[in-house]
């Protein structure tokens, strides 16, 4: 069969090959800790469960206009105004099924073959993938590990070219845990105003799983509203990955060409998952906050067992749910090591180079998973590295 020739530039999300990899270990009687997808394992809340059962029980059972219901959008805005201090209108909204789809059409509506587009790397894979599927030129733009990190704002400036039609950031960061201080949001806006058809995609998926500190949105600065693309979603902090449903806040010029993209690929987002969003929002908090405390102190035990391990060292994230440490004193490249992990030691995470080149060195382990199983993970981790004695005082290229 012949495929278009853009197929060869559409990249993947290894987390489901991983995923599936062990699941096949898992058929053949093999029991695998499950550190690989950035999934919650908690459940939906109760409240917004039942909403949604209602709202089937109820007829919502068939399409609804293509930005979403204007309930969802009136509660997405007043969400998103309360919680970034702007005032934002339910026509700054389109609500699609899951946060992917802002981040495909935002890329489609926006830039051209030949333009450049600044990412991070390593950083969520799709934005790469989306990049080169439209024949635009990924810049990518790394977090260091010398930075706590942190973007580095410096090469992000120095990137930005006649030819830059969007930059792409992501706090708290996909797979570091990092976060883009006010200080270096401030840096940035002041780069991109000189610039008017500039645009700014902040992935702020994970802004309510912060550890302390505060989250900052670009779009907050002065003249940057008009410049941004918010994308948040309920995936994460209400545990609705399932339920595929995420959102964009976009200036108001932007909404109807997205939703352009929209009616010709989904139609709408799900009717009743709409309706549980709604209760999502203006419904109780607190199983939400519970469920962020407890990744905190998960966190702690993760990041506390990794650095008691020889031959790793791990920072400590300052939101998200994952630990990415480093696995280079082993000698293993991060393939080697993530292979390694899964089909000897039955610990399922990602090798750092699944979020680009500036990956190589680490290893992604999610921490939405039991205090018991990261425990059963630690202890497995390193029972392999000493039986293969991947240790600093013997290993190849060791610090």
């Amino acid at each position: 069969m012949k495929f278009a020739e853009r197929m060869g530039r559409l990249g993947t999300e290894t987390a489901f090959e991983v995923l599936a990899r062990a699941r096949a270990l898992e058929a053949q009687g093999r029991t695998v800790v499950h550190l690989e997808i950035g999934e919650p394992d908690f459940p939906t809340p109760e409240h917004i469960v039942e909403a949604g059962c209602k709202a089937l029980r109820d007829g919502y059972t068939h399409y609804t206009a293509a930005p979403g219901i204007v309930e969802l959008r009136e509660a997405i805005a007043q969400d998103a105004s309360t919680r970034r201090g702007l005032s934002f209108t339910p026509d700054e909204v389109v609500v699609t099924p899951g946060g992917k789809p802002i981040m495909f059409y935002s890329i489609l509506a926006l830039v051209d073959e030949g333009d450049e587009v600044i990412y991070p790397n390593p950083g969520f894979p799709i934005y790469e993938s989306m990049i080169r599927f439209v024949g635009a030129t990924p810049v990518p733009i790394q977090f260091d590990e010398q930075r706590d990190f942190a973007l580095d704002v410096d090469a992000l400036c120095a990137a930005i070219s006649s030819r830059t039609r969007m930059i792409i950031l992501n706090s708290p960061h996909n797979p570091t845990g990092g976060m883009i201080a006010r200080a270096d949001l401030e840096r940035i806006a002041d780069a991109v105003r000189p610039h008017p058809d500039l645009m700014i995609l902040s992935d702020e998926i994970y802004s309510r799983m912060i550890y302390g500190g505060e989250h900052v949105s670009i779009a907050t600065l002065p003249e940057m509203r008009e410049r941004t693309i918010v994308l948040d979603g309920f995936s994460k902090i209400y545990a609705m990955t399932g339920w595929r449903l995420g959102y964009g806040v976009m200036p108001r010029e932007l909404a109807p060409r997205v939703t352009q993209l929209l009616i010709n690929s989904a139609s709408c987002t799900a009717a009743a998952t709409q309706i549980a969003g709604v209760a999502a929002l203006t419904g109780p908090q607190d199983a939400a906050e519970a469920m962020v405390a407890e990744f905190h102190r998960r966190r702690d035990l993760i990041v506390g067992g990794l650095n008691e391990i020889e031959g790793l060292t791990c920072q400590t994230p300052q939101g998200a749910f994952y630990a990415f440490p480093n696995i280079t004193a082993t000698g293993l490249t991060s393939r080697e090591i993530a292979d390694l992990l899964l089909t000897e030691a039955g610990v399922a995470g990602l090798a750092g180079t699944s979020f680009g080149a500036f990956g190589e060195g680490y290893i992604r382990l999610s921490y939405a998973n039991s205090a018991e199983q990261l425990a059963e993970a630690l202890r497995r981790i390193k029972t392999l590295l000493e039986a293969r004695n991947l240790r600093p005082a013997t290993a190849a290229g060791a610090r």
